[in-house]
């Protein structure tokens, strides 16, 4: 199982996949509400946590992607998933492009979620 910060400005949201992970045997390492609030949740962690970053395409302050670009630089071994609403293919596939591992849609499916992580994290 492994640990994992889940970035995303619908507290709902953080709660739903939080629960979700947590029942698959994975620790929640800390939550965010825009990538701003993620960087600097990043710095006070070890280098090595966490195993995954879910991150939000849409949010205030700084965005997904440009959230993803600075984890790459900073961080470059860190596994980001993306979280996307239906609509977004395009900023789906610049995620991908910019080094996202994996995405997962909105409105969230529990079932596929997890396959995904599973297929991550091993």
């Amino acid at each position: 199982m492994g640990t994992i910060l889940i970035v995303d400005d619908s507290r709902t949201m953080r709660k739903v996949l939080a629960a979700s992970l947590k029942e698959a045997g994975h620790y929640i390492i800390g939550n965010a509400g825009n990538g701003q609030e993620a960087l600097d949740l990043l710095k006070n962690l070890s280098p090595d946590l966490p195993d995954l970053i879910t991150l939000d395409i849409t949010m205030p302050e700084m965005d997904g992607i440009e959230t993803l670009k600075r984890i790459r630089a900073e961080y470059p071994g860190q596994k980001v998933v993306m979280v996307s609403a239906a609509g977004q293919k395009d900023k789906i596939m610049e995620a991908l492009k910019f080094g996202a591992v994996d995405f997962i849609k909105k409105p969230y499916d529990p079932d596929e979620a997890m396959e995904t992580f599973k297929k991550i994290l091993g």
